[in-house]
Formats: C-alpha cells, structure tokens, sequence
C-alpha cells in the first residue's frame, strides 16, 4: 500500500513541513525513519535532510511521520523525496498516481520565493456537528463531524488531540478538512481515531499552516461515543 504525502500542494515556502502518512504494511516504513533518513534532492543533485520531528500512531492501522528541513530550501527549485535506505520498494514509496495524467511520478515540491505563508487567520473556529456511523460489510465508519468557520483557502493542517474522558487516555493526530469539515474518527478500514461503544470524548484543534505557523487552540469541545447514537440493526 503506498505512501500518503503532505503538502498535497506542489508550490511550497522555503521552510515548509511535510508529512509522510503510511497504512497497513506501510507503517513499517514510517517507523523506519526513527533509524533511517529522509532527504530532499533537488534536480542539481543537492540534498536537504528532513529532521524528523516526532511519529504519531494512529488507532486504526495508520500511522504518520512529520518532518522539518535541517536548513532552509532554495528558492526556485524542483525538489524530489528520497529516502536514505535504497530498497526495490522506493522507487513505488516515493511516488503517487497522477489521475489527469495516468502515470505514477516521483514525488516533489517546487519552492516559491517566499520563506513563509501568509500568517493564519486567528478567526478559524470549529463547532460540532454531529456524531455519525456508518455500516458497510467489513465492518462500520465513525466520525464525530465538525464544522470549520472561516476556514482558509491555503493548505491547512489540524492537530487534533482527542481524549477518552473515563480513562483520561489521550491520542494526537494531524488531519485536515474535507468540505469544510473535519471528520474526527475512521473509515470502515482505517483511521486516526477511535471509539468504544459507550462513553464521553473531548476534542481540541490547533490550526497550522504547511510552515507549521499555528492559530489559537480551540476550547475542548465534549461529545458522546458516535456509537451510542447508532440507530441501526447493528447498533442495537
């Protein structure tokens, strides 16, 4: 199963984060870069050592891996992921379907001028939705669905920390919006989060941009187990 790449936009700052997120089998290769390095290669062959900042578990076979440039990028310039350990599997690693174009292409970021993004917008705020599940035949997909207010056109990344509230037990993971809305749980067969059938959860956010500039903190916002609000056959 392949990698999953952040920024999704091509057209980064000089000093830009990136996130590498691995499912199933691909969590061996993100848990690889505790030992193993990760590089930007520039067409000219120069390489740039991404420092790894921390690795986060998901609880649904999913993990990620967040990074940060050991100098600032060069301006101007085309940069290609690549990993320090050469296996057959790098070359499939370090690439991703283009759909417009069918074909699989390296990986890359092309560096604008600019050593950071506009700063965020301090006005971003969540608010909840609505707890939500849905059966399929592997198994359901849960969500505590929120919506995001004054949500910006740049590439937003969410740190979100969820804890389960009768054993105080805390999970952090980085997601993002999709149609104005963040979906705190997982599909039917991954995900950064899960629930038990019964209890409370309380979630926070922390708006930041690809640079890794953060907005304000939300307030915890408390919420029932989605499962609790199964209406289904399989719920009862």
């Amino acid at each position: 199963m392949e990698l999953v790449f952040f920024p999704e936009t091509k057209e980064i700052s000089l000093n830009s984060m990136f996130i590498i997120q691995g499912y199933a089998f691909s969590q061996k290769t993100i848990k690889s870069f505790k030992e193993n390095k990760v590089f930007l290669k520039s067409e000219n062959g120069e390489l740039v050592e991404l420092n790894l900042q921390e690795i986060l578990i998901g609880q649904k076979k999913i993990s990620q891996a967040i990074f940060c440039p050991a100098t600032e990028l060069e301006p101007n310039t085309k940069y290609y992921l690549k990993f320090s350990e050469i296996s057959e599997n790098e070359t499939n690693e370090t690439s991703i379907y283009e759909l417009d174009k069918k074909e699989s292409e390296k990986v890359y970021w092309i560096t604008t001028n600019n050593k950071s993004v506009e700063s965020l917008n301090s006005d971003i705020t969540l608010e909840f939705e609505k707890t939500q599940i849905t059966h399929y035949g592997c198994g359901p997909e849960a969500y505590a669905i929120f919506n995001i207010k004054n949500n910006p056109d740049s590439e937003i990344w969410y740190k979100t920390e969820l804890i389960e509230l009768e054993t105080n037990e805390k999970f952090v993971y980085y997601i993002k919006e999709w149609k104005g809305k963040l979906n705190v749980g997982h599909s039917m067969c991954s995900g950064a989060f899960a629930f038990n059938k019964e209890g409370k959860y309380k979630v926070r956010f922390t708006p930041m941009s690809i640079d890794g500039k953060k907005s304000t903190t939300t307030n915890w916002i408390t919420f029932e187990s989605p499962f609790m609000n199964d209406k289904s056959i399989f719920g009862k």
